[in-house]
C-alpha cells in the first residue's frame, strides 16, 4: 500500500515544487518506487522531471475527469527514477469542470487506488491556493508535508495551513495528518531565520523534520535542464540534504506508520 503524501502551503514560493521533485528523486535513489502526481497547471514539477507539459496528452486532467486511465497518462522522469501523472495549462479547467463531478473532493483518492499497489510513495505538488484541486489532494493524502522559508510572513501563512488542514480532516478526510514542516532554503547566517527556526521548533516540536534544507544555487539551476536536483548535481550541499530528507521521510513511515493509517492533527 503506498503512502501518500502532499506537499503544500497556501503561500508561493515557498519550494513546493522543488520539494516534491526533488524528494521525489531522493526516495527513488534509496530504492523506494515513487509516483509523482502535478496537480499545479503551471506544471513546473512536470518541467522539473524532464517530460515535456507541452507535449503531454493524456495528463492528469484527463485522468482525473475520468476521460483516460491513469496507467495511460503517467509517464517515466528519464534521469529521476519515478513516474510523473503530469499537468499542464488545461488542468486550470478542472477547477470548474470538477464542480459538478459527483465525489467531486475524492476524484484523486479514487484515481490512485488504481496504481496503490504499484508505488511505496505518492507525492502530490499542489498550487498555491486552496481551491478544489488542493482540496483533492488533501482529500487523497495521508499526510501534508509543508515547505516553509523561515520569515515572520511564512508563520502567518503556515497559521492558515494549519486551519485548513484541521477542517478536511475534520469533515472530509479522517486519516490526514499534519506529517512535518520542512525548513527549506534557509541560510543559518541570518539571524531572523534562526530565530524563526527556534519558534518552529518550541512550538511545533518534533513536527518540524530534522533535515533542513539550504539555499543552493544548483537547485534553482535544474529544472532548466529538466532534471531533479538530486540528478543534476549529486555532491552539491543542496541534493545531499534532499536525499537525507528522503531517509528521513522512510525512516518517519517505518517508525509511525504515516500514510498507513490516521492519526490526529497536531494543534
Amino acid at each position: 500500500m503506498a503512502s501518500v503524501f502532499c506537499v503544500a502551503n497556501q503561500k508561493g514560493g515557498v519550494g513546493k515544487t522543488t520539494t516534491s521533485v526533488n524528494l521525489a528523486a531522493g526516495l527513488a535513489r534509496i530504492g523506494q518506487r515513487v509516483l509523482l502526481v502535478d496537480l499545479d497547471p503551471q506544471g513546473n514539477a512536470t518541467m522539473g522531471s524532464g517530460v515535456d507539459k507541452r507535449q503531454l496528452s493524456p495528463s492528469v486532467y484527463q485522468a482525473l475527469l475520468g476521460i483516460a486511465p491513469l496507467q495511460q497518462a503517467r509517464r517515466r522522469s528519464p534521469h529521476g527514477g519515478y513516474d510523473v501523472l503530469g499537468a499542464n495549462r488545461e488542468l486550470a479547467g478542472a477547477e470548474v469542470e470538477l464542480v459538478d463531478q459527483p465525489r467531486r473532493e475524492h476524484r484523486l483518492k479514487d484515481l490512485l487506488r488504481e496504481v496503490d499497489a504499484d508505488y511505496d510513495f505518492v507525492l502530490i505538488d499542489t498550487p498555491p491556493a486552496l481551491g478544489l484541486l488542493t482540496l483533492n489532494a488533501l482529500c487523497a493524502a495521508r499526510g501534508v508535508i509543508v515547505p516553509m522559508q523561515c520569515e515572520y510572513f511564512a508563520l502567518e501563512g503556515l497559521t492558515d495551513l494549519v486551519n485548513t488542514v484541521r477542517q478536511v480532516h475534520a469533515k472530509l478526510n479522517p486519516e490526514l495528518v499534519l506529517i512535518g514542516l520542512l525548513r527549506v532554503m534557509f541560510d543559518p547566517r541570518i539571524t531572523l531565520q534562526q530565530q524563526v527556526s527556534d519558534q518552529l521548533k518550541t512550538h511545533f516540536g518534533n513536527k518540524v523534520f530534522e533535515t533542513v534544507i539550504p539555499r543552493n544555487v544548483r537547485l534553482a539551476e535544474a529544472p532548466s535542464y529538466g532534471m531533479p536536483g538530486v540528478v543534476f548535481d549529486r555532491a552539491s550541499r543542496g541534493a545531499l540534504a534532499y536525499v537525507e530528507f528522503a531517509e528521513e521521510m522512510v525512516r518517519r513511515v517505518s517508525a509511525t506508520g504515516f500514510g498507513s493509517r490516521g492519526s490526529t492533527v497536531p494543534a
